[in-house]
């Protein structure tokens, strides 16, 4: 069965910093085009940053210069780095996973497997 845990997920305060992470199991992330989404109460879930399996980066650009997406395929984790947080960074953040993008990578439509989520609160 495949599966996504996502951890990490903390409280900070404006401006500091946090990792997420999400692990993979009963199949290989290497084989995967892996995204991480994030959702605010009210509002739909939108895409942050995605991978591919060559570790080319894309990022929304409301993150942009502040979180970094990265992958170790040896221990089948997916992370995303996030530094100088703002309130409005505030939201659930999922992993997904899909075989192959079809249409926006960073449209959630276009994933297949999806994690738990975890909740990140930026406080001002």
């Amino acid at each position: 069965q495949r599966q996504l845990v996502e951890s990490g997920g903390d409280s900070v305060q404006a401006g500091g910093s946090l990792r997420v992470s999400c692990v993979a199991s009963g199949f290989n992330l290497y084989y995967h085009f892996m995204a991480w989404f994030r959702q605010a109460p009210g509002k739909e879930r939108e895409g942050v940053a995605t991978i591919d399996r060559d570790k080319i980066t894309r990022y929304a650009d409301s993150v942009k210069g502040r979180f970094t997406i990265s992958r170790d395929n040896e221990k089948n984790t997916l992370y995303l780095q996030m530094i100088s947080l703002k309130p409005a960074d505030t939201a659930m953040y999922y992993c997904a996973a899909t075989d192959a993008v079809i249409g926006d990578a960073f449209s959630a439509h276009a994933y297949q497997y999806w994690g738990q989520g975890t909740q990140v609160t930026v406080s001002s």
